[in-house]
């Protein structure tokens, strides 16, 4: 495949610390900033879709908060993360704003692309504002987390981010252009990999250790980022993030190591809800309902006839008519609200409910139907 920047139509780009932070005179990189705004634009200005996996708040804060170099206490990292991630925001929103392009903050934790419930949420907010035309910014919130429960590295986690909104391409912005069969500044016959097809044992022996105060990655964390990507149906980069313009360096051919996926995205999540959840209930839905399902149309209340099980909003679900299976899909309300809206219209649910629900029970992009 020719891989042309120009033909993906949803980017995620990851940023580190030691890019943003000047590490010496602990403040921002504005000018590189400014650049990397402009490639974002660019991208943006042909219709793509981007996001940004900002790190960089705790090294913001303890640089505003005058916390010394070296490990810092784990109320030390929240408390410089709760300073940073405010300033981090500011200036995203600002340089973005330069193109006319709109800024979101969404701030994860690891439990929100894992459980189900709030990988839904997660992923609707993120999906509307990229419909909005926004750009958003997302961020591991150090506030809370603690490190038994934290990715540990943004590299994974904007993989994460990456496979839950069905991004085509994951650029990791890093200190180096790509993977060697070693370390390059430790070895001179250290070789660069342009392509890698699949991740063998043999390419994750090849990933080396740790990184710099400021970021907890390192190629090894890189690597399992690929899996991540790659498995989820996304293409993924690793490129020197330390050149103005580098997405534009990226654009004109600059060496990078790219991470082929055999998938996409839609293929790759069709794939894990048909077969990786457990279903939790069953969803009888009649003829003209199958039919449309059949379609490509989301299932709505009012084609649902029953409901079989003890399901929560996210879980997975079979539907089926009263004589197939039909397939499974990520129901959006709990087995309660949904068994006093079926039947019925949707622009009935507020009434019924007092909130107002999702328009849909599942909707088609969380559905694999049968063959």
């Amino acid at each position: 495949m020719s891989h042309e920047l120009s033909q993906f139509r949803r980017v995620v780009l990851k940023v580190g610390s030691a890019l943003l932070v000047d590490r010496v005179r602990g403040r921002l990189n504005h000018a590189w900033l400014a650049a990397l705004a402009e490639d974002i634009a660019d991208l943006h200005a042909k219709g793509a879709d981007v996001l940004v996996v900002s790190s960089g708040a705790i090294a913001m804060g303890r640089s505003v908060l005058g916390l010394p170099s070296g490990p810092l206490r784990l109320e030390e990292s929240q408390a410089a993360a709760a300073v940073g991630q405010i300033a981090l925001a500011r200036t995203w929103s600002e340089v973005l704003a330069h193109h006319g392009i709109t800024a979101g903050q969404i701030l994860v934790t690891l439990s929100d692309t894992e459980q189900r419930r709030r990988y839904l949420n997660a992923r609707a907010t993120t999906l509307k504002l990229l419909e909005m035309r926004a750009v958003p910014v997302i961020n591991e919130n150090d506030t809370v987390a603690t490190s038994e429960i934290r990715y540990g590295d943004n590299d994974r986690l904007a993989a994460r981010v990456a496979t839950m909104i069905g991004a085509d391409l994951l650029v990791l912005f890093s200190d180096i252009d790509g993977l060697y069969t070693a370390p390059p500044a430790s070895d001179p016959n250290a070789e660069h990999i342009p392509v890698i097809e699949r991740i063998t044992p043999a390419i994750e022996a090849m990933a080396g250790g740790a990184a710099s105060e400021l970021s907890r990655g390192g190629m090894r964390t890189k690597v399992e980022a690929g899996k991540i990507a790659t498995s989820g149906g996304t293409h993924m980069i690793i490129a020197d993030g330390r050149t103005k313009n580098p997405l534009k360096r990226i654009a004109e051919g600059g060496r990078c190591t790219w991470f082929i996926t055999p998938s996409n995205p839609a293929t790759a999540r069709k794939t894990w809800i048909a077969g990786a959840l457990e279903p939790r209930g069953t969803l009888y839905v009649d003829e003209g309902a199958a039919r449309a399902l059949q379609g490509g149309a989301s299932l709505l209340p009012v084609g649902v006839r029953r409901i079989e099980g003890t399901f929560h909003r996210g879980d997975a679900v079979t539907i089926r008519s009263e004589s197939r299976v039909l397939g499974r899909g990520l129901v959006a309300y709990d087995a309660e609200d949904a068994t006093r809206i079926i039947g019925r219209p949707s622009r009935e649910i507020e009434g019924i409910l007092g909130y107002p629900g999702r328009t849909e029970m599942v909707h088609r992009d969380d559905m694999a139907l049968s063959d």
